[in-house]
């Protein structure tokens, strides 16, 4: 844990985005400014103490990237994950650097993908494995959601790893 004296890094916080009024505007200006936020956490972030557990769950910051990665390809890219829990676990051989990397790639995948959609009603132009393609609209709120609910768990994880806060 860290005390008030062994902070290092306070971050300054970056307001949420002012984007267009259309629909697809909004949740993806949303989205991109909350993977940004999840991203910094992770960025720069010390080993081997982004591996470790600060909680009795298990979860760690670098695991929260690499799962985020997961999600991000399996909804926009059409991968298939068998074992969801595993993805909250970083390979060991992978690094900070490597992760965050990997994790901007399927990002960037992702928006890709979301630049030939112009309808949030229509489903996704990939499939997922064994269903239907959601609809782009839920696809992204379901991604806000998921990258918000992580992105909050990373803000206390880096603090208590060394202080670091902001978004």
């Amino acid at each position: 844990m860290v005390t008030s004296s062994s902070r290092r890094t306070v971050r300054t916080d970056t307001p949420p985005p002012r984007t267009g009024d259309g629909e697809l505007d909004v949740l993806r200006g949303f989205l991109d400014y909350l993977r940004a936020s999840v991203a910094a956490k992770v960025e720069g972030a010390p080993e081997p103490g982004v591996r470790s557990a600060a909680v009795p769950s298990g979860t760690n910051l670098l695991g929260l990237l690499h799962h985020l990665t997961h999600v991000e390809r399996a909804t926009f890219l059409g991968d298939r994950v068998t074992d969801w829990q595993a993805t909250f676990h970083a390979p060991a051989e992978d690094g900070v650097d490597e992760v965050v990397a990997r994790y901007r790639r399927a990002v960037t995948e992702a928006n890709e993908v979301l630049d030939t959609c112009t309808d949030p009603g229509a489903p996704l132009p990939r499939a997922r494995p064994g269903g239907r393609p959601p609809a782009v609209r839920r696809a992204l709120t379901h991604l806000i959601e998921e990258t918000g609910r992580h992105a909050g768990h990373a803000d206390i994880l880096r603090e208590l790893l060394d202080g670091s806060t902001g978004r």
